[in-house]
């Protein structure tokens, strides 16, 4: 049986190479992160295993990809990239691999939340422009961070604001508790948080979970931060309530065009941080990933 990573760059070709064993199955590493989804039957060339990290794998294309059985996708969100029922229907299975940057994502989620608390991306910009800008910012300590959903992130999400001073509030579709967090329904997360985090996997029903009404909700001059999937919040109410100050600010990871073109209009309002979908990308976070890849692929050969 053999494998192919099928768009790895440079650093996960680096740590897959470094950590594969003797007696692994054979998997051949194709060093092109920027492979189109019409490459795919040639890339895999008949490989039973296709080890996959960004490239979107439409079901009809998967139908033209001969010997394809398994599917290792570097995450959790596949859905994003592929439809793992329609591919199952076709005998292809779909493996996704959790909590491997539980504290990458976490720690960027904080960092997202801190610097727009006190605007430190606009006052950058301001100041490389000549403008020597001074903005008042929101003191975190005490402040309240409403976390919805509650896995591994949100949970290193919590030690870390709880650590800093804030209280910390969330709500999940299933009972969950855990030390310093207060567990509620989730109108009152939206109603008394000062920063809103998301940590949702997106499905059929997490898609547009945040709606214009939820936004609504929110207190005016919340601040909101996404590091999870960008097709769960409305994004034109969104943008409409960052305009009229409703949102004061929101930290970005993702977006529902990916790489974010230029002239979108979350790049020209002045009350957005962004960031390119790189809160998981640590290389701890990558030894993670590719190590419980290779476990995939060795219990994938021992049937």
């Amino acid at each position: 049986m053999r494998g192919v990573f099928v768009d790895a760059n440079e650093s996960l070709a680096v740590i897959m190479e470094r950590l594969e064993k003797p007696g692994d199955p054979k998997v051949r590493i194709n060093r092109n992160p920027d492979i189109t989804p019409e490459q795919y039957p040639e890339v895999l060339d008949g490989a039973e295993i296709a080890i996959v990290d960004h490239t979107a794998l439409p079901t009809e294309v998967a139908k033209k990809c001969t010997g394809l059985k398994h599917v290792v996708f570097l995450g959790t969100g596949a859905r994003s990239y592929m439809n793992p029922e329609e591919l199952a229907e076709l005998g292809i299975s779909v493996h996704l691999i959790k909590g491997y940057g539980d504290t990458a994502v976490a720690e960027s989620a904080i960092a997202l939340m801190w610097a727009s608390a006190r605007v430190i991306a606009m006052m950058d910009r301001e100041m490389r422009a000549g403008n020597w800008l001074r903005e008042d910012g929101m003191q975190l300590t005490g402040k309240t961070l409403g976390l919805i959903g509650f896995g591994g992130i949100a949970a290193e999400v919590a030690r870390i604001a709880s650590g800093s001073g804030m209280k910390v509030i969330a709500w999940n579709r299933s009972p969950k508790s855990h030390a310093s967090v207060e567990f509620t329904d989730l109108n009152s997360v939206l109603a008394r948080s000062d920063v809103v985090s998301l940590h949702l996997l997106l499905n059929d029903e997490t898609r547009g979970m945040i709606t214009r009404e939820k936004i609504g909700k929110m207190k005016r001059g919340v601040i909101l931060i996404n590091t999870a999937r960008a097709a769960i919040v409305d994004e034109a109410a969104m943008i409409e309530a960052l305009k009229s100050g409703h949102i004061r600010h929101a930290g970005l990871d993702v977006f529902n065009i990916e790489p974010l073109p230029g002239d979108h209009p979350l790049t020209k309002l002045p009350n957005v941080t962004l960031s390119a979908h790189s809160a998981f990308r640590t290389p701890e976070a990558s030894e993670n990933l590719i190590e419980a890849a290779l476990v995939h692929c060795r219990r994938i050969v021992k049937g």
